[in-house]
């Protein structure tokens, strides 16, 4: 054998050496993939052609005290996209796919690309983007017609990656015709930022694509309503589709929320508000030579003895149902127009208002625990110089010395400022010291006014009580401001706006007298929410007790089990002598039978209803005067507000009297309990029966049992 074939031999030798050893290594691997670890590649094989499918629960319902449904829910066709399939398809595939549906419809197709793009990509846009799970087809229109959802089903091969199904969406039964939208609230969709604390806090009631309460009882009893979403595990094929399910975890529906509303009083409420503001606007104002703007207005009923809210109208409103099945860029600016009265706003809780003549009472109180007595009696003159300034009665109207009962019945101003003026002359003629004692001031916070009620609603305002430290923070606030304007004068213009960014800059800050005397007849900068008066005229008829007001009654489980009593809470007790509270509660019978509110109140049964009242007609810069009617009995509280809409008892009297009226089921002057909205006059302390087919009946009174 040459060298050369020698060579030849080697060269094959390592050739079949190197093969054998490469069929070798294969043949290792092989074994150990299909034998050792078949299992776990199997597993993983198949997980991957499974995908979870998030199931949202059906919300629970919210119930007024008898049992009528609030909110409720009904079944809606929804249209989604399966991205995963539509991805297979191509590019001209899908967007041929968009396009069609686009047109079915009746939306833009670039609005159907942003909301399939998932939230935190680079072209998502909030509020429109997909915030839930990737494998989850992605809702892209709720509400559709069922025409058109069936042409998607029967139309398949035309619809790929599209599907359309029944979904659960929220209902507003409405019964006697109730709004009640800002009460009850509404839905839209979690934010990323919701989603991401929800998870860190191992809350699993919520997912990418649910929705969640944004006002209302809707959002303070939100993770009671909610409840718990179900899963289900699909198989999925080499696109994406579905071809079966593999498992399912059910979901649970939400608890039912039981309120203190009452639907009927509601209705009474919310047509008597209505009713008013539209008279008014169409009433002359001898004043400003106009009609009433009548633009906005607030009812509260309570439960005196309780703090539970039985009524509360807010004018103006909107239709909760808008945000049924997502809201549009137009509706949504519509809910926040100015010129619409930014109907969001709840006026009973949100909107802050001077009180005007409804807080004398409260001055009342407080002035009788500071050295004044029942045996007071001043001169209700027509007007009264306080410094360089003449502060007149309303009206111009004299009625020479009175006592404090006479003063709240005939709601005389110059009254209140002799008294405000005493006070101030005694505790602070230093116009710079804020720490000066203010009696009147310490009063009205005893009543809970200055902070939050604490309702279970959110978004309170605190209202505003303008003592000596507000101003002087206001001061220091605006005086950058107004002290510019002062500077810029060089002319010496002396119009209202001049003069006052003049004395503003210098002395803004000083609490006068006529801080003083304004402050003890609800003028001035002083605020106060429809509802917070409504508390304060509770307390003065239950005794002094301030309840935290409360919409919720009880949380009732799907099966109908009672899981928890939401009671009245207590806030505080009014500090001042039972005398002194006494004495105004009896004064306050007299405003209905010889005051300001007797012309409204003729051949009503005041012997029978022993209704408490006071009027107020608020002044406000520029506009025209807010009316008040504030009132109450042993068993409630009746409140009402309108701005720029006259007298308290010319504008809002009839319509408070009819509420009454309604309460207690008064025709003339005869008094029947068979007729009032609430079954026995005053409202139930059960709870409503729900039965395990759905039904639910009215709490049964003792005289039924």
């Amino acid at each position: 054998m040459t060298v050369r074939q020698e060579r030849g031999r080697l060269r094959v030798l390592v050739i079949q050496a190197l093969v054998f050893s490469l069929f070798a290594t294969l043949f290792a691997r092989l074994y150990y993939l299909q034998v050792v670890s078949g299992d776990t590649y199997h597993a993983r094989a198949a997980s991957q052609s499974l995908r979870d499918i998030v199931e949202q629960p059906e919300r629970g319902l919210i119930v007024d005290d008898q049992g009528r449904p609030l909110v409720a829910n009904r079944m809606s066709w929804v249209v989604s996209v399966d991205r995963n399939v539509l991805s297979k398809l191509g590019e001209h595939g899908s967007e041929v796919v968009v396009k069609r549906l686009a047109s079915v419809l009746d939306m833009r197709p670039a609005r159907i690309h942003a909301k399939l793009v998932s939230c935190g990509d680079r072209d998502s846009k909030v509020g429109v983007c997909w915030n839930g799970s990737p494998y989850q087809p992605v809702p892209v229109a709720s509400d559709v017609g069922k025409a058109v959802a069936l042409r998607i089903l029967e139309q398949p091969e035309d619809y790929p990656a599209v599907l359309a199904e029944q979904q659960s969406v929220r209902s507003y039964p409405s019964p006697y015709g109730i709004n009640l939208a800002h009460v009850l609230g509404y839905l839209s969709p979690i934010t990323a930022d919701e989603y991401e604390q929800a998870q860190k806090s191992d809350d699993t009631s919520v997912n990418g694509a649910s929705v969640v309460g944004r006002a209302g009882v809707e959002q303070e009893y939100d993770r009671w309503l909610r409840g718990m979403p179900g899963y289900r595990t699909v198989a999925v094929d080499s696109m994406g589709r579905v071809i079966g399910d593999d498992s399912e975890v059910s979901g649970q529906p939400g608890d039912t929320l039981v309120t203190s509303i009452d639907a009927k009083v509601q209705s009474v409420v919310e047509r008597r508000l209505h009713d008013t503001m539209m008279l008014a606007r169409a009433t002359h104002d001898p004043v400003t030579g106009r009609n009433y703007a009548a633009d906005s207005g607030a009812v509260v009923v309570l439960e005196a003895k309780t703090g539970r809210v039985v009524a509360m109208a807010s004018q103006p409103t909107y239709d909760p149902s808008v945000w049924v099945g997502g809201i549009t860029k137009k509706q949504l600016s519509a809910l926040y127009s100015t010129r619409a009265g930014n109907p969001l706003l709840g006026r009973a809780t949100q909107g802050q208002f001077a009180p005007g003549s409804t807080w004398k009472p409260i001055m009342a109180v407080s002035a009788l625990n500071n050295g004044f007595g029942p045996d007071t009696r001043l001169d209700c003159s027509s007007g009264l110089q306080v410094g360089n300034r003449w502060f007149k009665n309303y009206e111009s109207v004299a009625r020479g010395d009175i006592t404090f009962a006479e003063a709240m019945q005939y709601s005389c101003d110059t009254f209140f400022y002799r008294v405000g003026l005493k006070l101030w002359q005694e505790y602070g003629t230093d116009p710079t010291n804020v720490d000066a004692r203010d009696p009147l001031v310490e009063g009205a916070k005893k009543f809970g006014f200055g902070r939050r009620t604490g309702i279970d609603l959110p978004g309170e305002s605190s209202g505003r009580i303008a003592d000596r430290h507000w101003k002087l923070a206001y001061w220091k606030s605006m005086k950058g401001y107004y002290c510019a304007i002062d500077r810029r004068n060089t002319s010496g213009k002396r119009d209202f706006l001049h003069v006052f960014a003049h004395e503003f800059c210098l002395e803004g800050s000083y609490y006068r007298a006529g801080d003083a005397v304004n402050f003890s007849i609800g003028q001035g900068d002083t605020l106060v929410t429809p509802l917070q008066l409504a508390r304060a005229y509770a307390a003065l008829s239950n005794g002094g007790t301030l309840y935290e007001p409360r919409v919720g009654k009880a949380i009732v489980s799907p099966d109908g089990k009672i899981l928890k009593r939401i009671a009245p809470k207590v806030q505080a007790h009014v500090k001042a002598t039972a005398a002194s509270m006494r004495y105004v509660d009896q004064a306050l019978l007299g405003t209905a039978k010889v005051g300001t509110m007797a012309w409204k109140m003729i051949d009503f049964p005041l012997d029978q209803v022993h209704i408490r009242s006071k009027t107020g007609s608020a002044e406000v810069y520029g506009k025209q005067s807010t009316s008040w009617v504030a009132s109450y009995d042993e068993n409630y509280v009746v409140v009402m507000m309108v701005t720029q809409a006259g007298t308290g008892s010319g504008t809002s009297g009839p319509a408070v009297r009819a509420i009454w009226e309604s309460l207690y089921g008064i025709d003339g002057m005869d008094v029947n309990p068979s007729r009032s909205a609430i079954p026995g006059t005053t409202p139930p302390k059960g709870l409503p029966t729900f039965h395990g087919d759905g039904s639910i009946l009215p709490p049964a009174r003792k005289e039924q049992q």
